[in-house]
Order: C-alpha cells, then sequence, then structure tokens
C-alpha cells in the first residue's frame, strides 16, 4: 500500500545517497532533516514530528550515570551527528551501534550486563570479551578498535583519564593477505553461470569496468553518466571518506551490460523487486550467493578491485593511471600494485637473460 507524506522532500546528493526532509506546515521555507528511510519503523515519528516543527527523540531506557550503556549512547550520539554533517559514514555508525550494542550486552561472572556497569573497567574486562568472540576474530579486533575509540573520545572530554583498550592487542595473527584476486577463469566460469541479462553479471561487469567500490555499485545508475566527445562516460564523488573524484568511459562492455536487463531503476543493480538494495550489506550477502552458485566461494567485490589494479599495473599503467580510476588521493596506495608489478617484470627480464648464459 502507498502512502504519501504531503511536504516530503526527498534529495539527490552528490555522492548519489538520499536524504530526506520534511516542510514544516504553515512555513514551507523551514524544512527539517529526517535521519531515516521510510522503510524505517521510526520514520512517521520522525514525519509527523517535523510536519509540526519538531525534531521527534527516540525513546530511550534509563540509564545509570557513568556507566558503560551512558557512555556508549553519548558517543553513538556524536557519531550521528558526524555523519549528519557528512564528516563520518552512515556505514561507520552502524558498524559502531551494532558491536557496542553486543559489548554492553554481554553479561559477566555474575550475570550483570556489561552495560550497566561503570565506565573505569580495567582492560582485563574487555579482554574477556575479546576472547568470547575468538571464533571470530576479525570481529573480535573490531571490538577492541570500537572501545578503543569510544574511550579515546571519552578522554578528550575528561569523563576518564586512561584509555583502558590502548593496550589491547589483536587476536587475528592470520597473514594480511586481504581479498583474493579474481583471475580470468574465475571472471569466465561466474558469467558462465550468470549469463548476461541477469543483475550478477551486470554486477560483474560494472565492478570489472570501473574499479568501484561495493559502497559505490549500490547507487550508481544513469544519473552518473556524462556525454563526452560522442562516448558516454560514468562520473562519481565515491562515498569513501577521502577519495578523489571518478571520471571514467563507459567501455562498451558495460555499457551494453547496462542496458541488458529488463527494468530500469535509479541504480544500476536492482534486487529481485525491482529496487535498489536496502544497504551495502544487503548487496554483499547476494555477492556471496552468486559467487557460491558459480562455484567461486571466498570471492568478493573488493577481489575484483584488486584484480583490476594488478592487471593494469602489469599492463604498464603508472601510479596516476592507477590512483584515478581506483580513485586514491595517496600514490602510496597504488605502489601496493605497482611495486609487485614492476618486481614481476624484473624478474622474468632476469630469467629471460639466463638463457643467453652457457651452462
Amino acid at each position: 500500500m502507498r502512502v504519501d507524506f504531503p511536504g516530503l522532500v526527498v534529495e539527490r546528493h552528490r555522492n548519489g545517497t538520499l536524504r530526506y526532509r520534511v516542510r514544516v506546515e504553515g512555513d514551507k521555507g523551514r524544512r527539517i532533516h529526517v535521519p531515516v528511510t521510510p522503510e524505517d519503523p521510526a520514520f512517521a515519528h520522525y514525519y509527523y514530528a517535523a510536519r509540526a516543527g519538531e525534531i521527534w527523540q527516540p525513546p530511550r531506557e534509563k540509564q545509570i550515570e557513568r556507566s558503560l550503556d551512558w557512555l556508549c549512547s553519548r558517543y553513538l550520539d556524536f557519531i550521528g551527528k558526524m555523519v549528519e554533517a557528512e564528516l563520518m559514514s552512515a556505514a561507520t555508525l552502524k558498524q559502531r551501534r551494532s558491536v557496542l550494542k553486543r559489548l554492553c550486552d554481554h553479561l559477566d561472572d555474575d550475570g550483570d550486563r556489561y552495560g550497566t556497569l561503570d565506565i573505569d573497567l580495567p582492560p582485563a574486562a574487555f579482554i574477556t570479551v575479546r576472547d568470547a568472540w575468538a571464533a571470530h576474530p576479525g570481529a573480535a579486533d573490531n571490538l577492541i578498535k570500537s572501545v578503543r575509540a569510544v574511550y579515546k573520545w571519552a578522554k578528550e572530554r575528561d569523563e576518564i583519564s586512561h584509555n583502558p583498550a590502548a593496550g589491547i592487542g589483536v587476536i587475528n595473527t592470520a597473514p594480511k593477505g586481504g581479498a583474493v584476486p579474481w583471475t580470468a577463469s574465475d571472471l569466465k566460469q561466474f558469467k558462465a553461470k550468470h549469463p548476461a541479462g541477469t543483475i550478477a553479471h551486470l554486477w560483474l561487469t560494472l565492478q570489472a569496468f570501473t574499479a568501484c567500490r561495493i559502497g559505490d555499485a549500490i547507487w550508481l545508475g544513469r544519473d552518473q553518466e556524462v556525454s563526452r566527445g560522442g562516448q558516454t562516460w560514468l562520473e562519481w564523488q565515491p562515498r569513501k571518506k577521502g577519495s578523489a573524484f571518478v571520471s571514467i568511459p563507459m567501455l562498451a562492455p558495460l555499457y551494453t551490460a547496462t542496458r541488458a536487463t529488463k527494468i530500469v531503476g535509479t541504480s544500476y543493480l536492482l534486487s529481485e523487486k525491482g529496487k535498489p538494495f536496502a544497504s551495502v550489506e544487503a548487496l554483499r550477502v547476494r555477492v556471496q550467493r552468486w559467487c557460491e552458485s558459480a562455484g567461486l566461494p571466498g570471492r568478493s567485490s573488493h577481489g575484483i578491485r584488486k584484480a583490476v589494479a594488478e592487471m593494469m599495473a602489469e599492463a604498464g599503467c603508472s601510479q596516476h593511471q592507477i590512483m584515478a580510476v581506483m580513485a586514491h588521493t595517496q600514490a602510496k596506495t597504488s605502489e601496493i600494485y605497482t611495486k609487485g608489478a614492476e618486481r614481476r617484470i624484473l624478474a622474468a627480464d632476469g630469467v629471460r637473460a639466463l638463457s643467453g648464459i652457457d651452462w
């Protein structure tokens, strides 16, 4: 059932995200920002309050002064304001909120929630939680990273004199190999399972011919197309903070793939319902399923991005060329790919020189 919200203004930011504002009834010149989407259960509360010229505040459970609940709540409020000012990403807020909720809900040996404990906890208290998450070392380390950020924030505001997570080490000591780069055979195998015309095929083509991050793949669409000299280009400002603006031509395979789908929406990639994916995580889960069904478990969108950078380096592209495509702003990031390629080229030349030696 469609529900109309008079006075609701939907604006598309330059990075592709949608923002919602509500005109105050009787004062059309005033607009109040709504921080959630219409699909959120709390949207109606925000909307009707804004129409009345007020800002709705979600009800909160009463918190113990200077408890961990109290500290995390204040910290998340601050991060929320940073997101609204576009100084931090909404994804960071979502991740921190999830991690800190799990932390506060953790029970100590006496059965008490961590959230009810005083903020002046010893490092051992957080090490206990980290070790409880040892089966998921990445999540365990992210927990400590989040705790460290909370207490750094609290220390700067004289709420506490020390950071109990400052000296806690990582639990994930596995080699940091990162995402597995896709190979040419991987690409062929995926396309054999997901032919042209499917969203899976379009996703692969979009990632391969733009090298964009999955956080941008979710919203890129025809609104980012521009015509230059008779050729269609894609231009966008990546959502990741600090990324450089990207402007690249749409090569034939990508242009063809974007026109092969039957349904056209605000973004190239649409869910089975014909709508943009609700979140980056939703697309990431779908990508995992596509890869697994193609017999490629463990592959990811970042693996394609990594493969593209390595192939460009192997083809002799300069650091600045790779930076322009990958939206890097620092040469040292692109050096990861160019240095490796240079070493392989030098090694190949060196081995070929051996053929001229009389053994």
